[in-house]
Parts: C-alpha cells; sequence; structure tokens
C-alpha cells in the first residue's frame, strides 16, 4: 500500500521530481532538509511552550525534539561528508501556506481548536514529507541516501501517528476526523504547486 493511501493524501509526488530535480541539486536538498528537521524541533518545543498543562503531550515533544535534531545532525554529517556546507535557511512555500489554514482565537475552547489545528499541522506536515522520503528512497541514483530516506521515511510515519493521535485524544469537543479531512482538502489543492524546486516540499 502507498504512502498516499495511508494518510489519504490527494496527490501523489511524481518521482520525475527525483530524477528532474533532486538528482542534480544535492547540496541544496540536503540543506533544505536540515533545515526542515530543525523547524520540526522548533515546532515541538512551541507545542510545549503553548500547552505546558497537558504533561503527556509535554512529554512526548520532549522526545520529539531530541529526535528532530538527531535528524538535522545526521543530514548535517552527510552535508559535510560531502564536502559541502549548511548554509543559509531556505524558506519552506509550502509549509507557509499550511499555515495559514491554522484556526486561532482565544476562549478555552478556541484554545483547544488551536491547540488541535496545531497538531494536524505537524501531522500533515509528517505525511508529505513521509510520502516524499518513499519516494526519494525508491527512485533516486545513491545508495546512501535512498537507505537514509528509507529510514527517516518509517520515522516519519510514526510521528504522523503521535500527532494525529494527540489530537484525538486532547480535542474534547471537536469533531478531529472532519477537521483531519478540511487539512487534506486543503493541502490536495496547495500540493499541485509543488514538486518542482529543490526542496523536500519544493
Amino acid at each position: 500500500m502507498s504512502t498516499k493511501t495511508i494518510f489519504k493524501l490527494q496527490l501523489a509526488t511524481d518521482p520525475h521530481w527525483v530524477k528532474n530535480v533532486v538528482e542534480s541539486n544535492i547540496e541544496e536538498i540536503l540543506t533544505d532538509h536540515a533545515y526542515c528537521e530543525q523547524k520540526a524541533a522548533t515546532n515541538a518545543i512551541t507545542l510545549i511552550i503553548q500547552n505546558p498543562n497537558i504533561s503527556e503531550l509535554v512529554q512526548q515533544m520532549a522526545q520529539l525534539v531530541q529526535e528532530e535534531m538527531d535528524h538535522f545532525k545526521r543530514v548535517h554529517d552527510i552535508i559535510l561528508k560531502r564536502g559541502y556546507t549548511l548554509g543559509q535557511e531556505r524558506k519552506d512555500n509550502y509549509v507557509n501556506e499550511l499555515i495559514k489554514f491554522l484556526k486561532r482565537g482565544g476562549g478555552e475552547q478556541k484554545r483547544t481548536e488551536s491547540m488541535v489545528d496545531r497538531l494536524l499541522l505537524a501531522a500533515m506536515i509528517e505525511a508529505r514529507s513521509c510520502e516524499r522520503f518513499k519516494v526519494l528512497a525508491q527512485y533516486i541514483n545513491d545508495q546512501e541516501l535512498a537507505e537514509f530516506y528509507n529510514e527517516l521515511m518509517i520515522s516519519e510515519a510514526g510521528h504522523y501517528t503521535l500527532f494525529i493521535g494527540l489530537a484525538r485524544k486532547y480535542g474534547q469537543g471537536i469533531d478531529v476526523e472532519k477537521r483531519w479531512q478540511e487539512w487534506l482538502d486543503y493541502e490536495g489543492k496547495i500540493i499541485k504547486n509543488y514538486a518542482t524546486a529543490e526542496g523536500i516540499h519544493g
């Protein structure tokens, strides 16, 4: 079964992205990937700061921060091994478009909705990253990176499951399944503009 089917993503990544974009821009892809891992760790820290009273979430996010920064270091190790340097942070237009779909507002119910939406945003990013890593693992003509992305594909699937699970557990009074479908529909529209640039979500 494909990652597209598992996550109910509406559009699969064209494998030609690997051949036409990734393989001729390995340094750029690795730099972008490293910053994706750093941003994932930052997002987990933000969730801790915003929800300090939910102990399970705090514990899970603290562990996730460690995992994401370990991934960051591993990507950076590959960058150094290949004679590259990290370079400046890349803008992630895909994630920035997803952020526009977040629900915001005050009041206790609104705060819960905001928390659930942040968890679903994270789940969405992990789902798409997992799908991209699978395509990379299957089609890239680079054995080291193929094995690396196959490993990270499995890790991202676990992160997706974690975020979805927390949203369902702590989204009292919210139809989480309905909201997740809304996220899938929204992502299905914006992802059509990507898989053409030198980035994990590009």
